[in-house]
């Protein structure tokens, strides 16, 4: 049955997503896109993973034909929804009387995805911030932190590098510029790319902490306000352990150690994972001394073990000296210097530093929203609990981004604030894919990885192929004179595609995206091997790795392939 929700067009045509049963790969994808076109349909794209195809067609008598053609393949077409596209009539009228059809509590990269979004399709929106607009990444998160890291990379190349006959020195670190710089980045992407966007879309933003006082109502600064739907998207926190003597101790954060005015001499780091690899990095290459303290056997835990030793090597190469099996038993402070006493293989260690960063983990920011009263259920570190449309337990509200505690990605937030929205505010039904994200940690070298670790493709039952390129097989590291790193593919051994890329390498950032394009669409091994790789680039490392499931790149000639 077809559910009309929106007006025509300003075109005339009808977007329409279509439930198609049975496509299992991409040449299904493809087999689907040709019948559609065969009847007329434009703007195609067809999903094996989300079942469903989505297309214009300017005739909605069409619509039968359509769903003939793809039965006809041995597909099952299943129910319609007419969406609207970029430039709809006008939104429908909803059922109830609201101030507003959507409303978004907090103001970050998933917040403002879904504003644009609904924005699209007419609705009445309102956003909801208790503190700054922009959310973690731009305010205290991504920007600040990378504009901080390049700095310190800078820095340190200034004072070390691998190139003999070259004579260049760093002075002292002014620290006071660096931080202002980065607030005026920080303060002019904010403004441009977040407060100025309010007006242009037509939000209305309300200052105040939201607390729901009942399933369709929420409080701020005394003013109650009703919604047909929500969004929550307040993001996550850093979550500080209990460690006794902790309190008692002038500790940072990752948001607070980079408002830092002066370069500490000693930094220890509890936490080794990818903020306490950035933030140590960060500092030692400003010039602290960095302890890095894990509690586990090897940092990185979840990530390749290939991976954890390269980077281990480069930051031990770097100074950072790096203590595992680190069990924390209290923490003191005399005058200025923190001292972390820890059991290590069941002796104890003290390091001392003048400074110490936790970096632990993150934990949701739902503390003060009252989501009893909503009926909004919670998971064990406070997190928003939703099913694949990123619904809550209440069927008005939907969440997504950090504060559900998926991937800790703005991207990511990005992508779940759109689809939310359109869930929310069309009705469209859209499930979230998160199988194929990249993640990319800053430090030099640069960690990257998208898909599974060999581990992960075991634990879902894949028969695995792995392949291993030690960086100095890569010509753009040996001409850089940085070798410390490694490629990894792993790939199903039935059907040779690509199921995980993990890369240690500078750049590392910049190279994964071919990874995330091999995953994502089923590339195989020969694929990888069959395509010219652009020679002294760092994404060779990825035809080379390819190579190297059946080969000794080692004994080959630049280029031979």
């Amino acid at each position: 049955m077809t559910e009309v929700l929106f007006l025509t067009n300003s075109r005339g045509k009808k977007q329409i997503r279509l439930v198609v049963n049975g496509m299992t790969c991409h040449d299904c994808e493809r087999h689907v896109s040709h019948a559609l076109q065969s009847v007329g349909a434009e703007s195609i794209s067809a999903s094996f993973r989300r079942n469903e195809a989505i297309f214009e067609l300017d005739d909605l008598n069409r619509l039968d034909d359509a769903q003939r053609a793809i039965a006809d393949l041995g597909y099952q077409p299943g129910d319609a929804t007419i969406l609207s596209d970029r430039h709809p009539g006008k939104v429908i009228e909803l059922d109830g009387n609201y101030d507003f059809d959507f409303l978004i509590i907090g103001s970050g990269g998933a917040a403002f995805s879904a504003a644009i979004e609904a924005s699209s399709y007419g609705a009445k929106i309102a956003m909801v911030e208790r503190g700054t607009v922009g959310g973690t990444c731009v305010n205290i998160g991504c920007v600040p932190s990378k504009n901080m890291l390049r700095a310190g990379e800078i820095n340190h190349l200034a004072a070390s590098h691998p190139f003999l006959g070259l004579n260049t020195s760093a002075g002292p670190v002014d620290m006071n510029t660096l931080v202002d710089r980065k607030n005026e980045l920080v303060g002019d992407l904010r403004q441009h790319k977040y407060v100025d966007l309010i007006d242009e879309y037509g939000l209305e933003l309300i200052q105040g902490e939201a607390h729901f006082v009942n399933e369709s109502t929420v409080e701020v600064n005394g003013r109650q306000i009703t919604a047909r739907n929500f969004l929550i998207a307040t993001g996550a926190s850093p979550l500080v352990p209990s460690i006794p003597g902790l309190t008692d101790v002038d500790y940072l954060v990752s948001t607070t150690a980079l408002q830092l005015r002066d370069v500490p001499k000693r930094l220890a780091v509890i936490g080794a994972g990818f903020i306490g690899l950035e933030m140590g990095s960060l500092f030692r290459n400003l010039g602290s001394e960095v302890t890095l303290l894990q509690r586990g056997s090897r940092i990185l835990p979840k990530a390749e073990p290939e991976v954890a030793a390269a980077v281990k090597q480069a930051l031990t190469e770097k100074g950072i000296r790096v203590i595992t099996d680190a069990a924390i038993q209290r923490v003191e402070q005399e005058g200025s210097t923190k001292r972390i006493f820890t059991t290590v293989n069941g002796k104890e260690q003290v390091v001392e530093a003048e400074a110490l960063l936790v970096a632990t983990g993150r934990k949701a920011n739902t503390e003060s929203l009252n989501l009893g009263a909503a009926n909004v259920k919670v998971g064990h570190r406070g997190e928003i609990l939703v099913n694949e449309y990123l619904r809550t337990s209440n069927h008005r509200i939907y969440a997504a981004g950090d504060v559900t505690m998926g991937p800790q990605f703005v991207y990511v937030a990005a992508y779940e604030g759109a689809i939310a929205a359109r869930n929310a505010v069309a009705g469209a039904e859209q499930s979230v894919d998160l199988n194929v994200v990249p993640g990319v940690t800053f430090t030099n070298p640069a960690i990257a990885a998208v898909g599974l670790t060999e581990e992960q493709a075991k634990a879902s039952g894949y028969e695995v192929l792995t392949s291993v390129l030690p960086l100095d097989a890569v010509p753009r590291a040996l001409v850089n004179r940085e070798t410390t790193g490694v490629f990894k593919l792993v790939a199903d051994a039935r059907t040779r595609k690509i199921i995980g890329v993990h890369v240690v390498a500078e750049n590392a950032g910049d190279v994964i995206y071919s990874g995330v394009i091999a995953v994502k669409f089923g590339l195989t091994i020969e694929d990888l091997r069959s395509t010219l790789a652009p020679y002294l680039t760092m994404a060779e490392g990825l035809k080379l790795a390819a190579l190297t499931f059946d080969k000794d790149v080692s004994k080959l000639s630049c280029c031979a392939g």
